[in-house]
């Protein structure tokens, strides 16, 4: 669960049922996973300069492997109100076939930048790195143990 830095009472959360938004920091909310490929999922940045936008890793559940779904590794930028929420699904950049990799949930994180910069490490071992709030994705890591959490800091 994340809380926006730049909307008091807005977090977001991704769990094993779904992606949920809550503007009364946390006592009702609303589920905004409707055009995501799967509904499971653990990792979850922000966009610190945009409370109506939040990214996921959805995690395809089937058979306990919690991999990324159907082979395609991707990050999905929710943007939108509870009028009109809408999922793009971010690909540039990313493998398109053979990506069976997991996101843990400390596994993904933003920076204070902008655009917003979003990192994520794999349970096999590869970090990536969006510099354009996920318009553009660029593996900076490999070959390291699985990725249990990713932090980021600015200097």
């Amino acid at each position: 669960m994340l809380a926006h830095p730049g909307k008091p009472g807005r977090l977001y959360q991704q769990n094993h049922g779904g992606v949920y938004r809550s503007d009364d920091h946390g006592d009702s909310w609303a589920r905004i996973d409707k055009g995501l490929p799967w509904e499971f999922g653990f990792g979850l940045a922000l966009d610190h300069s945009n409370p109506e936008t939040c990214f996921v890793t959805p995690l395809q559940p089937e058979g306990g492997m919690y991999r990324a779904t159907e082979g395609k590794l991707r990050v999905y930028r929710f943007t939108g109100s509870d009028g009109a929420p809408a999922w793009a699904e971010l690909a540039n950049g990313l493998p398109s076939e053979g990506a069976y990799v997991s996101v843990l949930r400390e596994g993904m994180a933003h920076d204070l930048l902008k655009p917003a910069g979003v990192y994520f490490g794999t349970g096999t071992g590869q970090i990536y790195h969006s510099p354009d709030a996920g318009e553009t994705w660029a593996q900076i890591a490999s070959n390291l143990p699985p990725i249990m959490a990713v932090s980021v800091a600015a200097v």
